[in-house]
């Protein structure tokens, strides 16, 4: 005779480990998460000003360094300067599909004045009717 084997029914599976595991991972991706998102170092100069409606599409911001290299956070790497002609031709992608998109600038603090008002010549010979200027708050 030999001896039964006494099978568990399909409702009695332990799904603690896996639960174990999905936290684990969890705790990964949340201490992982703040170290993903890069972003350009720009100094912004402060002054009062309103934000942009809630409602609004998303901005096309354009920032200038304190180098004087050119980023926009459109295409497939926001985080390699651009050349001019690299710019127009973004900007007037863009604008072209969705007119209504806001321009904004963020420039370093230590960017000269005529290095802004060259890139704003620039966005506006890309099509931008009106291109705005990102400050940070006061303090």
């Amino acid at each position: 005779m030999r001896p039964r084997i006494r099978r568990r029914p399909i409702a009695e599976i332990n799904v603690v480990p896996y639960i174990d595991v999905m936290l684990v991972l969890l705790i990964i991706f949340m201490a992982a998460a703040p170290l993903l998102s890069q972003g350009i170092r720009v100094d912004l100069p402060a002054a009062p000003a309103e934000p942009l409606p809630p409602n609004q599409r998303e901005p096309l911001i354009v920032e200038l360094d304190k180098d004087g290299r050119v980023f926009i956070n459109y295409g497939a790497e926001p985080e390699q300067p651009v050349a001019p002609e690299t710019l127009l031709s973004r900007v007037s992608a863009v604008l072209a599909h969705r007119p209504d998109t806001a321009v904004l600038i963020g420039a370093d603090a230590a960017v000269p004045y005529g290095r802004v008002v060259r890139l704003m010549g620039l966005l506006q010979q890309a099509g931008a009717p009106s291109v705005g200027m990102i400050t940070a708050t006061p303090e």
